[in-house]
């Protein structure tokens, strides 16, 4: 395998990183009660999921 001969400097590798960031999860409203959760999730404020009882919440 060919190794490169020169050091790479800071900012060639920081323009490399640049699409490196996080992003937010992606959020939608509970059918059942209207709370935001994440979507193919129970909702943790109801415990629905898919218009079916799944967990107990007290």
């Amino acid at each position: 395998m060919p190794n490169p001969k020169r050091r790479h400097s800071k900012t060639r590798g920081a323009k490399r990183r640049t699409h490196y960031k996080a992003s937010a999860p992606a959020v939608s409203a509970c059918p059942n009660c209207g709370s935001a959760k994440q979507p193919h999730v129970v909702c943790h404020t109801c415990g629905y999921y898919n218009g079916r009882k799944i967990i107990n919440v007290d």
